[in-house]
């Protein structure tokens, strides 16, 4: 049974990289790719040793494909490699204090490897990104309305989306439905234009390193389509288990709304 694992938000937080990578290695046999989906570093002392040992897997582990996520984008920002010259959002989201860590937590070096990584990656029908094709820090959520989860799935005509900008464990469901829009303008009307939707879904696939002692991600099986959400308890309380697909964490939009 083939499998990828899908990480995001480490943040820094070597112990909860180590706790998912030693329930990943448990199952190793059926895990045929990992992807971490951004947030690698993050404003604490650990994150220049998170990121050696992300780039050197240890024997036996899987080579990880790292995209760029939120926190990679203000490094480069505070080096003046981003695409706006101010940490502003960064400076409104956490306070200047938190500026100052970042920038002597994450080394020029680093930065420099956090520049050269991928925006995104799209394999078979899958698209993994930390946030979506509009922004490194939009979120998709539960409460996204079902026309922005279609858009943003079909800017690049995928089936699966799989991100992380939330931190959230979810699947969001399309089923099969369809879309009507019409134009009006003064001097013209033309006819309406339908286009159906297939089947397609979006993905939170948790964060490993926010909360101390809990790391959440995600195994997915692209031969079934099938989503298994894992929780990777460590430090005082440690273990894992297997969040239900059927829990709150999951919803089905049975039919797209039409948009005149």
């Amino acid at each position: 049974m083939t499998k990828w694992a899908i990480l995001s938000g480490i943040e820094g937080n070597l112990k909860a990289y180590e706790a998912v990578m030693a329930d990943i290695k448990r199952q190793s046999r059926f895990v045929e790719a990992l992807y971490i989906l951004g947030d690698v570093v993050g404003p604490t002392k650990e994150s220049e040793e998170l990121v050696e040992r992300v780039r050197n897997p240890r024997l036996g582990e899987l080579e990880p494909l790292v995209c760029k996520g939120w926190w990679e984008e203000q490094c480069l920002i505070l080096h003046g490699l981003g695409a706006t010259g101010e940490p502003t959002e960064l400076i409104a989201k956490y306070g200047g204090e938190t500026v100052k860590l970042l920038w002597d937590s994450v080394s020029r070096q680093t930065v420099q490897w956090l520049r050269n990584l991928d925006f995104g990656f799209f394999e078979l029908d899958c698209l993994l990104i930390h946030g979506t094709t509009v922004s490194v820090s939009e979120e998709l959520t539960l409460l996204t309305s079902p026309i922005q989860m279609l858009d943003r799935l079909s800017r690049m005509q995928a089936n699966n989306l799989f991100c992380g900008r939330s931190g959230l464990t979810f699947q969001y469901q399309l089923q099969t439905g369809s879309i009507t829009t019409q134009v009006t303008t003064l001097d013209y009307q033309p006819s309406p234009q339908t286009i159906n939707v297939s089947p397609r879904q979006v993905i939170g696939v948790g964060n490993v390193g926010r909360t101390l002692g809990e790391a959440t991600y995600t195994l997915y099986n692209p031969n079934t389509n099938q989503v298994e959400f894992r929780t990777v308890r460590y430090g005082d309380k440690k273990g894992f288990g297997v969040k239900n697909k059927k829990s709150e964490s999951f919803v089905k939009i049975q039919n797209v709304i039409s948009e005149g």
